[in-house]
């Protein structure tokens, strides 16, 4: 008996060997037969199976992000093939490339992340849905971003929680500026105020986003099923609010995210679409304008110059309003050059968004490289903005580089590009400026060190902690 289940059990092994080895010299036919009739990008696919992503997170998770990007740049180019994530992958630290991919259609190129991230991501998501579909939810999303009602509401709204939190700051204990601005995207998504659902709402969302990167196996115990288990949690409390706001009727003018989408003719938005997306544009919240501020906040304090400038800028606008009786209104803010020029600066060192992933619909040829159908591409961001044949001294916080150079260069695009586009791009730039001008203008502070991490996402090691004293004290 024992006999025969061996017999089974190694026949079985074999088989699936077979398929798998088959499978491989299958692909490596197709590459060997693309790289005769096309020029592929040179590079190395590494490994069987595997290829290179373990030298790709060793590298990011070691020595830095770009460690595994220059050596290969100085060795292949600035497009060069790879194979991680268990895709053969296209790298671009290309500006022109980059700027091809994100303006490219559905045709061309289409979203496509780790299979950790689909997962959790969903089917219906704004990150990874194409056509109609995706123009229609993006272009509700970004038009009510642009409203002149939500600009008035939301600046008000970011004022009063950014004056609020800061007057609970004592010169006894740190500050931790990364622990900031959930709140603040959540209101406007959804017009959940602070108390226990938005401290439960963020539990489950820090356990959503923690999953993004592991191995895609969904069962008990891993990290990808309690990912995906929160986000279960985290639908179920944004379809309640849905439900109220349908049962007590929808509101004509629109006062959030879900307002927009709900009342829109179509038909097409069910309520887990809405609750799913509206997750997803959580993220900035609980990651990119957080993080945004928390450089902002290390850069300035390592730059006194830039902290200088900056702050008689906002005393400058602060002195102004308080003589004419006026609130700070959206335009206000935005206008500030110089503090703009700081969030460029942060943005471009920064990095929050290393690149997007695409896959190719179709062989796609750019600037003399090829683009197999089916392959991955990776549009780095981060080495774009930190080659110094687009920028000066690419790792020196100069916020004075923007005063003369384009913002819409393809060597800088911190939001994305093309119908990509970052809707909530102003939005971020706003709780950024709301925020330093009501810190610069109420404190001085002194920063403690801490260290910058880039993979899997980035962050301030420690939360950027700082003591606080406030003028006049």
């Amino acid at each position: 008996m024992m006999d025969n289940v061996w017999v089974v059990f190694v026949t079985a092994l074999i088989l699936v060997l077979s398929t798998v080895v088959l499978i491989f010299c299958q692909n490596r036919f197709r590459l060997k037969r693309h790289a005769r009739n096309h020029q592929l990008p040179l590079g190395s696919l590494g490994w069987p199976f595997i290829g290179e992503t373990a030298d790709y997170v060793s590298s990011a998770c070691t020595v830095g992000p770009d460690a595994f990007m220059d050596k290969r740049r100085v060795m292949y180019g600035k497009v060069f093939k790879s194979h991680i994530f268990g895709s053969p992958t296209i790298f671009s630290t290309d500006a022109e490339v980059n700027k091809f991919v994100l303006q490219s259609d559905a045709t061309v190129f289409v979203p496509s992340y780790p299979k950790s991230v689909s997962e959790l991501m969903g089917e219906f998501s704004i990150l990874s849905i194409n056509g109609s579909l995706h123009r229609r939810i993006h272009g509700l999303v970004g038009g009510f971003f642009k409203s002149q009602q939500l600009k008035s509401q939301i600046t008000k709204e970011m004022q009063n929680y950014v004056q609020q939190s800061m007057a609970n700051w004592t010169e006894d204990r740190p500050v931790f500026i990364q622990d900031i601005a959930f709140q603040l995207l959540v209101k406007a998504l959804i017009s959940l105020d602070p108390g226990d659902e938005m401290e439960l709402l963020r539990k489950h969302f820090q356990e959503f986003t923690s999953g993004f990167i592991c191995l895609p196996i969904n069962v008990p115990g891993t990290k990808l099923y309690h990912s995906l288990q929160a986000k279960k949690k985290m639908i179920k409390l944004v379809q309640k609010i849905i439900q109220a706001k349908t049962d007590s009727g929808l509101s004509k003018v629109p006062k959030d995210v879900v307002d927009v989408l709900l009342n829109d003719a179509s038909g097409h938005f069910t309520d887990k679409l809405i609750a799913d997306n509206v997750i997803d544009m959580m993220i900035p919240g609980e990651d990119s304008v957080p993080v945004l501020i928390a450089l902002s906040i290390k850069y300035l304090s390592e730059c006194p110059l830039a902290l200088q400038q900056l702050t008689e800028e906002n005393v400058k606008l602060k002195r102004l309003k308080e003589q004419h009786g006026e609130p700070l209104s959206w335009s206000d803010y935005m206008s500030l050059p110089f503090t703009q020029t700081v969030i460029t600066e942060t943005l471009r060192m920064g990095n929050i968004i290393t690149g997007v992933f695409r896959k190719a619909m179709k062989d796609v040829e750019i600037k003399g490289v090829l683009i197999p159908k089916g392959w991955c591409v990776i549009a780095y961001f981060r080495s774009v903005h930190l080659d110094d044949s687009n920028y000066d001294h690419p790792y020196q916080f100069n916020p004075w580089r923007w005063q003369n150079k384009d913002m819409t260069s393809c060597s800088f695009t911190p939001f994305g590009g093309g119908l990509r586009l970052c809707p909530g791009l102003d939005l971020s730039r706003l709780e950024a400026s709301i925020f330093l001008h009501h810190f610069v203008t109420q404190f001085r502070w002194s920063a403690e060190e801490d260290a910058i991490v880039n993979f899997p996402t980035v962050r301030l090691k420690r939360g950027m902690p700082i003591w606080v004293k406030k003028f006049g004290s």
